[in-house]
């Protein structure tokens, strides 16, 4: 696996709680930055194993023990780590065929996955199937524009999560791709597709009205089409408030994260690291907390 470090430092506006009674008075402000660092995979694909040295493209690169090396890694040099996918973790090897998505689910939770979403091959053993799968899984999965009443997933799956990390409110919404045409109708039964940028509207709304510091999107939409077809670029575009889209499904490889202006003039990042885990994605972001002065007092 070849180390891919996207590195990205942003500086978000954040509010708070009182933290320090012992500022002179007289300074009116003060600035204080807390650091979290984004690790992330996309279309791993039952990709266990490394591919082989001979491989035409890939000799020697990707693998789950080498994954984990990694993020062993980053995790003992940084403080504040999040582990996220966005979807099609399912179908692409003999593992998948012989365990059923078990397998996957059992190594992602020990490689300690904070969350994830869906890909349309997360459907190819049905929605029964993803559930067995599923009870494997020490992590939840994310996604706010399927509608799963009436199939076995309802219940299982989350519209948002909110994950805190030294001091730093991240929130997490997941968009998939529109499943009829792609996915055999038998496979996700009466899941309902429902539009991904009123969708991540209405849930960046929820996130950040609970205060998150960080609104990140795990997207398996697509990173761009010729057509009009919703993409990660186009929801990126077409939004507000999200900071960072982790994208999936086209098996993107990018040097590093597309910067995109979003529709109230804001910076969003869009960022893909192709598939089967030859590459790990490593976002680096500082939260800028502005403190501000109650006579001589600090609110953070």
């Amino acid at each position: 696996m070849k180390r891919r470090d996207f590195i990205r430092s942003t500086a978000l506006l954040t509010g708070g709680v009182l933290v320090a009674p012992s500022v002179l008075a007289g300074r009116s402000s003060i600035k204080r930055n807390k650091k979290i660092t984004i690790l992330h995979t996309n279309d791993t694909h039952s990709n266990i194993d490394p591919f082989p040295e001979n491989h035409a493209k890939y000799p020697g690169l990707g693998g789950v023990s080498r994954r984990y090396e990694l993020v062993s890694q980053v995790r003992d040099e940084v403080e504040n780590v999040l582990l996220l996918d966005a979807g099609d973790i399912f179908q692409g090897t003999p593992y998948f065929n012989r365990y059923n998505g078990v397998l996957e689910m059992k190594v992602m939770s020990r490689l300690g996955y904070d969350a994830a979403t869906m890909g349309n091959h997360d459907f190819d053993i049905g929605v029964n199937g993803f559930v067995n799968a599923q009870e494997s899984a020490n992590f939840p999965f994310i996604c706010s524009n399927y509608d799963f009443t009436n199939t076995e997933l309802y219940g299982r799956t989350k519209g948002y999560h909110i994950i805190e990390k030294g001091g730093i409110k991240v929130g997490v919404f997941g968009l998939g791709v529109q499943l009829k045409g792609l996915v055999p109708d038998d496979k996700y039964g009466e899941t309902k597709y429902l539009d991904p940028i009123e969708m991540a509207q209405e849930y960046t709304r929820i996130l950040k009205s609970s205060g998150c510091d960080l609104i990140i999107c795990l997207s398996h939409l697509g990173y761009e089409y010729a057509s009009d077809k919703i993409s990660d670029l186009k929801l990126a575009e077409s939004t507000s408030d999200i900071h960072l889209i982790i994208g999936g499904h086209t098996h993107t490889f990018l040097e590093k994260p597309t910067e995109v202006i979003n529709k109230t003039g804001n910076s969003v990042l869009v960022n893909q690291v192709g598939w089967a885990g030859v590459n790990l994605g490593r976002i680096d972001f500082e939260i800028e907390q502005k403190l501000k002065k109650k006579g001589s007092f600090v609110l953070q």
